[in-house]
């Protein structure tokens, strides 16, 4: 029999000593060791070493040795309380592989069941670590038990917290579902988050150990971080663990990823060993309503909270994702997001039970992979929707004079063929209570129909002559799916028109994350799409508190089984999250579209369209005056080729005004057109902002409200100088406290 392993990306065989009395089905029903032969990756050579029993990992060359883990002996010599994951690990639980456990009630019991149907399809690709990794799903349910008993191993009880700091990989998602397996918590984030920052998730989680992703984020922890805290051991999972820096460990246990899975082989086998002869520990079930995670909100406004997330309000999303996104297995998806992301992660469990294919890319090679993966979904956020569509505009704009005005003229005739479809289908979105005439919308039926007709054939033709190629080029067969922020409508009509389907979800981290989302068979641009089965929106006065009928503009506020345990040591801000029967306030602020029986909306009905962030509002200072929200305007401006990035600003002012990062190649080429650069062939910043300025009234003109001055900053914001969130949306509150001093002298 062969089992999985993975060192450096490869998978090896090992074989089970002949005197091994587990009898077979016991072995496979506990998946002690596969019983099937499992694939293996290319160049990867079979060998079959006789199980040894358990010793410490290899001695780190540069840094000091940990003490050997607990024997398996030894820790077999007095029961310890243990916790598993019901149906992964029914083999550990009293009346073993009899049980009778079918339904799911942790996370990781999802493994069991995708391991037994797709056993030996492709789970994950991942290209860009060490060797390639690619494993089958009985592989990686293999990786995920050894993890799990590896951590229990070397003391990990149930209830702990482990901070998991490591980025997108197939390695996370086994460090992640191992944790959760052994009944501890995992604390998340990334490695592009500030050595401070993972400081304070660190010390306020009580975390009892770290996971970290590489020896070079470790190194970069070492002196500002590690130094700080208490931690029970280290794990290393990709690199050698001779690149780390021996000051900064000197007496923490360090384990390598290859190590906690030998480990826990062996200390598997042992236990079942120990089982027959009556010693086996204790083990109880993980129960829904235990915490399986805990997630620090990305902070866009005020200090990160520590979410708890339990097993139930996880499997609420894998359990009722399917629905959005009608996976099948095969279907392959390309992962670039943060994983650690309630997004990225939920979508990944739902997925994964469905059998598909998962390819891991980082923003450097997504462009690349699209082309070479051909995926059929991407699951991801609104800026990388925007930047596949400037990338394809750029694209078009380079071509001949022919091409460009032929590719152009047939995207505008696709568009009103899409605008007239809206209107016979009965999707164009209204907030209007007033039933409308039937005879008049006979009439508008009637027209669109007849203006449908006549583009059908140049739409067509586009498909033929433009989209085709534009297909080829990113894949996206089935759908992107973009959560995590507001998708611009112009991006959205654009990919509508060339028959890419984009379809937008609502949600937040609070909630699990998804709430609502726009269906295949009913994707109405300019909505985030009905709410998910078990879950209540309502829209309530942000003075009164009272509900709001559809149409109606207000607070946000769900009910769900998705919705969170609350903020962690953080009581007040969990009262504060919560009114008093139960709803929760998002913070955002929308309105359900009103439902209609018939009319060019009749299919809206029950809709959410969100409108912006209640913090985000800028507060007229009169009464009679409309509030602004800066979404609108910031949509609108960033559709200029001359406009990278914008923040629109007002502190109880008269004006609004905007920091602008321009895009620098895009202002010099305008520059040229319009033959306003200097002799020395620079352009003056007066002229910059007068284009900008400019620019900034042409594509806000149909806004409710205008921008008056404007500030150009010529740094980019981005994660690494912590102006935006790791899933890409701009600090708003960080933007303004750092140009602060700029803000006033503005307004002044």
């Amino acid at each position: 029999m062969l089992a999985a392993s993975a060192s450096s990306g490869q998978m090896v065989g090992l074989c089970a000593p002949r005197r091994s009395p587990i009898p077979p089905l016991l072995a496979r029903r506990g998946r002690l060791l596969p019983r099937r032969p499992v694939a293996l990756l290319p160049r990867a050579r079979a060998r079959a070493p006789a199980l040894r029993p358990a010793a410490p990992p290899p001695r780190c060359s540069a840094a000091a040795s940990p003490p050997p883990p607990p024997s398996a002996d030894s820790a077999l010599e007095h029961q310890v309380r243990r916790k598993c994951s019901p149906l992964l690990e029914s083999v550990l639980l009293p009346g073993g592989s009899d049980s009778t456990v079918h339904e799911w009630k942790a996370v990781p019991d999802i493994w069991r069941t995708a391991a037994e149907k797709y056993a030996d399809l492709v789970a994950v690709i991942d290209p860009y670590h060490e060797l390639p990794t690619e494993w089958t799903y009985t592989q990686l349910e293999q990786e995920i038990l050894d993890f799990s008993q590896g951590l229990r191993a070397i003391g990990v009880a149930p209830d702990e917290k482990l901070a998991l700091f490591a980025d997108n990989s197939c390695r996370w998602l086994v460090a992640d579902q191992g944790i959760m397996a052994t009944g501890a918590i995992n604390v998340v984030r990334g490695t592009r988050s500030s050595d401070e920052e993972l400081f304070q998730i660190y010390t306020h989680s009580e975390s009892i150990a770290l996971v970290v992703d590489s020896p070079q984020f470790f190194n970069r922890l070492a002196e500002s971080f590690i130094s700080r805290i208490n931690t029970r051991f280290i794990v290393l999972l990709w690199g050698d663990k001779s690149c780390i820096d021996s000051q900064a460990v000197k007496d923490i246990p360090l384990y390598g990823y290859k190590d906690i899975t030998e480990l826990g082989r062996e200390s598997r086998n042992a236990l079942f060993l120990s089982g027959q002869q009556g010693q086996q520990d204790v083990f109880e079930t993980i129960s829904p309503e235990d915490v399986a995670t805990l997630i620090y909100t990305s902070g866009t406004s005020g200090t990160p909270k520590g979410v708890m997330l339990t097993h139930r309000n996880l499997l609420h999303q894998i359990n009722n994702l399917w629905e959005i996104v009608p996976a099948e297995p095969g279907d392959r998806f390309l992962s670039m997001l943060p994983p650690w992301h309630a997004y990225e992660r939920a979508c990944e469990y739902f997925i994964f039970s469905y059998g598909i294919q998962q390819v891991y890319t980082t923003v450097k090679y997504l462009k690349e992979d699209l082309q070479r993966y051909q995926p059929h979904y991407i699951i991801s956020v609104p800026l990388v929707y925007e930047t596949l569509y400037s990338s394809i505009q750029k694209q078009i704009s380079s071509s001949s004079a022919a091409r460009k005005i032929i590719a152009l003229s047939l995207i505008k005739i696709s568009l009103l063929y899409m605008e007239a479809k809206k209107i016979y289908e009965g999707t164009v979105l209204s907030n209007n209570l007033v039933k409308p005439s039937f005879i008049a919308y006979m009439m508008k039926w009637l027209w669109a129909r007849l203006i449908a007709a006549f583009l059908w054939l140049l739409h067509n033709l586009a498909k033929i002559l433009v989209y085709k190629k534009i297909h080829s080029a990113i894949g996206i067969s089935k759908a992107g799916i973009s959560g995590g922020g507001s998708l611009p409508m112009h991006v959205d009509k654009f990919f509508e028109a060339i028959g890419i389907k984009v379809q937008n979800g609502y949600g937040l981290t609070e909630t699990s994350p998804v709430v609502a989302a726009r269906l295949p068979f009913c994707n109405v641009l300019g909505t985030i799409g009905h709410p998910i089965k078990h879950t209540e929106i309502k829209v309530f006065d942000i003075e009164t508190g009272e509900v709001l009928p559809d149409g109606s503009k207000g607070i946000v506020k769900i009910k769900g089984p998705q919705v969170m345990k609350g903020y962690y040591k953080n009581p007040l801000a969990t009262n504060e999250a919560f009114d008093q029967e139960g709803w929760f306030s998002t913070g955002d602020i929308g309105w359900i579209v009103p439902h209609h029986a018939i009319g060019p909306s009749r299919k809206c009905g029950g809709m959410l369209v969100l409108e912006g962030r209640a913090k985000d509002t800028i507060v007229s200072p009169f009464s009679e005056c409309e509030n602004v929200e800066p979404a609108e305007i910031e949509e609108a401006a960033g559709r200029s080729n001359l406009i990278n990035q914008i923040v629109v600003i007002g502190q109880d002012q008269r004006r609004l005004g905007a920091i602008i990062v321009p895009n620098n190649d895009e202002v010099l080429a305008e520059a040229k057109r319009k033959s306003i650069l200097g002799e020395n062939g620079e352009l003056a910043k007066d002229k910059v902002m007068n284009m900008l300025y400019d620019e900034l009234k042409t594509w806000t003109a149909h806004c409710s409200f205008r921008v008056g001055p404007i500030m150009i900053v010529d740094g980019p914001f981005t994660i690494d100088n912590g102006l935006m969130t790791p899933t890409m949306k701009i600090r708003r509150d960080k933007v303004t406290d750092k140009y602060r001093r700029e803000i006033e002298a503005l307004f002044k």
